[in-house]
This record gives C-alpha cells, structure tokens and sequence, in this order.
C-alpha cells in the first residue's frame, strides 16, 4: 500500500464497539470485496470492502473476518483469514500478507488460511452459535445487480443452517462509522491535505486553450506524488456550460477564456474520502456577474455551516439550507420573490437542483442515516451549488466538516475559497 501504515489500536477499538452492539452468542462475519473482471483476463484495480477494512485494517483481496465474542474457545473469539501465499503468487502479484503482518495491521491474534474458512473450523463455530450476522450492502444510495461475496454467503449458509437466527450488520456499521474517531479523522484530514496540494498546483496550471483532461492530469499527478490512493470517486473538470451538468466526467472540451472551471474531485488515502468543490476563472478573473453568483454562493456555503450542529437532522438542515437559497437566488435576479412563495421550491430547485450535504468517511456517500439527529464527531460535506444554463454559469463550493457542539471543525480550511484569494493566486 502506498499510505502509512494505521496504528492498529483504531481498528480493535472498533471490534469492540461492533461486538458492544452484537446479541448474546452471536457470530458475525465480514468478506473482502470481489476482484471484478474488466476483459479477458484482466481485473479492475482492487478497491478493498470498507467494512471489513474499518474493522481489520486488512487491506487484501480474499480477506474474512470472523467475529463470535462468545466462543467457547477463546482462538475463536475474534479471527482473520487471508489469503495464503506461494512462490508462484510472490513472481506474479508480489507480496501478500504474512500471518505475522496480517497480526500486525489488525490486532487479531487469531490468524488463519482462508482456505480453513468453509470447512469444520466454521461449522464448529457456527454449531454452537445462536445468531449470524451477514453484512449485505443497505446503503440506500446503492442500485447493484451483482450477486457479492456476502450475498452468495448468505445464500449458502442461509442454505445450510437455516434454523440459526440471521441478524443484519448494516445498521450498527452505519452507527459506527458515522461517528469518527481521531485516528480516521487525522487520516481524513491527510486527504484533504493532498487534496488541497493538488488544487494549489491547479492554480497555477489552469489559463485558457488547455484541455479539462489536462487538469485532471495535474490533479492525479500530485495524488500519487503525495502517496494517495487516488481519486475518491470520478472526479469532474467542468468548464463553461458543462457546469450545469451535475455529473459531468467525460472532461473532455477546452478551457477558453471567460469560462468558469468547476473543479469536484478528492484524494483518498488510506481508503479513506476527501471530497473539494471549486469553481474557478479560466483566464484568472471573475467577471462581475460571475463574482456576483459565486458570492452568492459562498454566503450560502458559509451559513450552512452554522446551521450544521448536533440535533439538527439531515433532512431538517437541507430543508433549511434551501431556504437560504431561496433567498440568495432572489437577491441575485435568478427568481422572482412572489412567484418563489407561489412556487414553493420548484423554481430554486431549478438553480439548485441538488442536496447541500451527505456523510463522509471510507466511502464518497459514506454509511449513516439521514433521518437521526446530527451527532459531535460526524463528517459531512457543504456543497452548494447555483446552476444557470441560460448563462453558462455553473457554481459548486464544497468542503468537508466534522460536526462539533461548538465551532465545525473545518478539514479544508487552508483550501483557498474566497474570491481575492483565488484571483491573486491564479495571477501571482
């Protein structure tokens, strides 16, 4: 892996709060992602399952992780099985995990051969179980037509012992992992680090004449220069009317002179997310009307955070935040304030078409659920976003906060954000 490694204490913290959650005698069992097929015989590259990494720190292919903190025998109680390796796996994919190393990075001391895993070694354990917990995918973004390893585990062993009570992982997971602890928060702030170190280097890169997919370059560039994984997600490099398009990747069109670049992309390091939004001028200028939107835009972004407490809901501060864009729309002569009243919310959801917020962690839409109060220690991202088509303006501002009872902690604070540092950075 290119990131340092993480002090293991994190991840036996949160087996113990996992295990806290479980019902008496009870065993609960996590699987790595699947290595997907691309064409002929070559794989996408490898990405490894949040979960089983936020309660293993085992970052490796073919990876289970058994929990049973009732077992009758104590090698049982908590237990990692990895891929064995040979001469042939070492020539052709290099090196894999010792059970030494895999003890190491985990703080299991149970480790075992993932070929022991489907034979008597699971079977004693789960004769003497009450309750199985399965860790399917509930996160309610999540439309897949792939049969996982933890569907298929579940079928066979809802197959085989189908008189055992099945439990869902997924709601004390999305608990967990929605409340960081400092250790992920460090790890997420390195992210931002990187992240802001590329946007600096975009900066100085972006003028007029050059190519979407040529600031893509410079930003992946100084990802992997500064030991990241690399992108959090498909990152978007949208100039001009490619703006409006909320999704837009294929970065493609050129940069040209008067243009805003909008700018949505994030390291990650150590599989865990970072996510910025700027929306800069292609020639090192705003135009009047464009530091007006922009301006706009900002107020919304910076007011949003202190409406971000704990208490608040999701769906509550969204509701809230639109508000506060109403009225910024209003004041910049995008929307009529007696028709807005009429309309309700159909003509600032034509500017604004978008949430301002989700949860952040090992994933971009991290695990949680929007309809519990906000808590101290949750990461969230503000992203406001004005949208004209008719003008050819698209405007996104998003950072990254840890939500506290006092002042949000700002993981991106040192990403330059306003207008006049922008503008004197893009012309220094």
């Amino acid at each position: 892996m290119k990131y340092e490694q993480i002090n293991n204490k994190l991840f036996i913290e949160n087996r113990k709060r996992f295990v806290a959650q479980m019902k008496p005698n009870s065993i609960a069992i996590f699987t790595s992602n699947d290595i997907f097929p691309r064409n002929g015989d070559s794989a996408f590259k490898y990405r490894q399952g949040s979960d089983i990494f936020y309660l293993s720190g085992l970052d490796q292919e073919e990876t289970i992780l058994v929990l049973y903190p009732d077992a009758p025998v104590a090698a049982y109680k908590e237990v990692a099985y990895v891929r064995e390796t040979n001469e042939h796996i070492a020539v052709w994919e290099g090196e894999k995990y010792t059970k030494e190393k895999a003890r190491e990075v985990s703080g299991i001391n149970s480790i075992s051969w993932n070929d022991n895993f489907l034979n008597a070694q699971l079977g004693a354990m789960l004769n003497q179980a009450s309750h199985i917990y399965l860790n399917l995918n509930e996160n309610d973004r999540a439309e897949s037509k792939i049969a996982t390893q933890d569907v298929r585990l579940f079928n066979e062993l809802k197959a085989k012992y189908p008189l055992h009570n099945f439990e869902r992982s997924a709601p004390i997971m999305a608990a967990l992992r929605s409340i960081k602890q400092e250790i992920e928060i460090d790890i997420m702030q390195d992210a931002c680090n990187i992240t802001e170190s590329a946007f600096r280097k975009v900066l100085d890169f972006v003028k007029p004449g050059i190519m979407e997919y040529e600031v893509e370059a410079e930003i992946i560039a100084e990802f992997i220069r500064k030991r990241g994984n690399g992108h959090a997600y498909e990152p978007i490099v949208a100039s001009g009317a490619n703006a409006c398009v909320l999704h837009y990747v294929e970065n493609n069109r050129e940069c040209k002179d008067g243009d805003l670049l909008l700018m949505d992309f994030g390291c990650e390091y150590a599989n865990y997310a970072s996510d910025l939004t700027r929306t800069i001028p292609v020639n090192g200028k705003f135009s009047p009307r464009q530091k007006e939107v922009y301006q706009a835009c900002l107020n919304v972004h910076h007011k949003a955070n202190d409406l971000m407490n704990p208490g608040i809901t999701l769906n509550e501060y969204n509701s809230e935040v639109k508000k506060l864009m109403q009225s910024a729309l209003i004041d910049i002569s995008l929307i009529d304030k007696t028709a807005a009243q009429k309309e309700k919310d159909a003509l600032t959801l034509k500017y604004f078409p978008h949430g301002t917020s989700h949860y952040l962690g090992l994933d971009v839409h991290d695990i949680g659920n929007r309809y519990a109060k906000m808590e101290e220690n949750m990461c969230f991202t503000i992203e406001p976003g004005i949208y004209i088509r008719e003008e050819g303006i698209g405007i996104r501002i998003e950072n990254d906060f840890i939500v506290k009872s006092g002042k949000n902690i700002d993981l991106m604070k040192n990403i330059p954000i306003e207008v006049d540092e922008i503008e004197d950075l893009m012309n220094a």
